[in-house]
C-alpha cells in the first residue's frame, strides 16, 4: 500500500497502479520544481575510488597447507543451519533508525544535519513526525537552486535562512512495512527518487526503504530468493 504525503497532510492512498496513474496525470514534484534526484548519501562512490578499487589485485590463494586449512576451518565456522526466508516485504529490508528534519528546520540546519550523519536525503517531518516531504542533498547543490556565485553573502544567507519547506520534495509517495519489495522497486524507477519514507497508518515515520537497501538484499542471504 502506498501513500503519498504532502504539507496538507494525505493526499492519496492506494495501490501501486493507482499511484502510478496519479503521478501521471499529477506529477510528484519538488516545491521548487527541482528535477528527481537519484543519489544516495552513505552509497556515494567516486571514480576515483572506484577505479582505485578495480587497480588492487585480488591477493592469490594461499598456498601451503597451514592456510588452506585455516581458510577451510574459518569457511566451516561461518556456516549456519538457520534456514533462509525468502525477502518479500518492506519490513525485513527497511532501515528502522531513520534521520527525521523537522519542519522548522532551515535549510542551513537541515543540510548540516544530513552532513552530520552522512546521509543524502531524510524525511521531512512535522511536530508529530507526520511525513511532509523529502529533502535531498543532491538536490539543494544544483547550481540552478542556489544563488548565483557572484552574488551578495547576504544573498547566501538569506537563502540558508530559508525553511526546508522551500526546497523539499513535496508531495511525496510513502509506503507501508508490509509492502511487496518489488512494487517499491518499480515506483523508486518511475519517480526517480533515492529511496521512499516508510509510515504507520496515521503517517508517522517508521523507517526508510533505499535503493541500496533492496541491492544489499539482492547481493546478501538469502540470495535471489527476493525474487520468487
Amino acid at each position: 500500500m502506498f501513500s503519498v504525503y504532502g504539507k496538507a497532510g494525505r493526499v492519496f492512498r492506494g495501490s501501486m497502479e493507482e499511484l502510478r496513474r496519479v503521478g501521471a496525470a499529477a506529477g510528484l514534484t519538488r516545491t521548487r520544481g527541482l528535477s528527481a534526484v537519484g543519489q544516495e548519501g552513505r552509497d556515494h562512490g567516486s571514480d576515483s575510488g572506484f577505479s582505485a578499487l578495480m587497480a588492487v589485485a585480488p591477493p592469490p590463494a594461499p598456498a601451503d597447507l597451514a592456510h588452506r586449512v585455516a581458510l577451510a576451518a574459518y569457511t566451516e565456522v561461518r556456516k549456519t543451519d538457520t534456514p533462509r526466508q525468502p525477502l518479500t516485504k518492506v519490513e525485513s529490508i527497511m532501515s528502522s533508525q531513520v534521520v527525521l528534519v523537522p519542519d522548522s528546520c532551515t535549510i542551513e540546519q537541515a543540510w548540516l544535519l544530513l552532513e552530520q550523519h552522512g546521509i543524502g536525503q531524510a524525511p521531512v517531518v512535522s511536530e508529530q513526525k507526520v511525513l511532509v516531504g523529502l529533502l535531498a542533498r543532491a538536490g539543494l547543490m544544483r547550481a540552478d537552486h542556489l544563488p548565483q556565485a557572484e552574488q551578495h553573502p547576504l544573498v547566501w544567507r538569506a537563502w540558508l535562512a530559508q525553511s526546508v519547506t522551500e526546497v523539499m520534495w513535496t508531495p511525496v509517495p510513502s509506503v507501508a512495512q508490509d509492502t511487496d519489495i518489488r512494487r517499491v522497486a518499480r515506483v523508486l524507477l518511475d519517480t526517480g527518487l533515492p529511496g521512499l519514507p516508510v509510515v504507520d497508518d496515521e503517517g508517522v515515520v517508521t523507517g526508510f526503504v533505499s535503493r541500496s537497501d533492496i541491492l544489499r538484499a539482492v547481493v546478501a542471504d538469502p540470495p535471489l530468493d527476493l525474487w520468487t
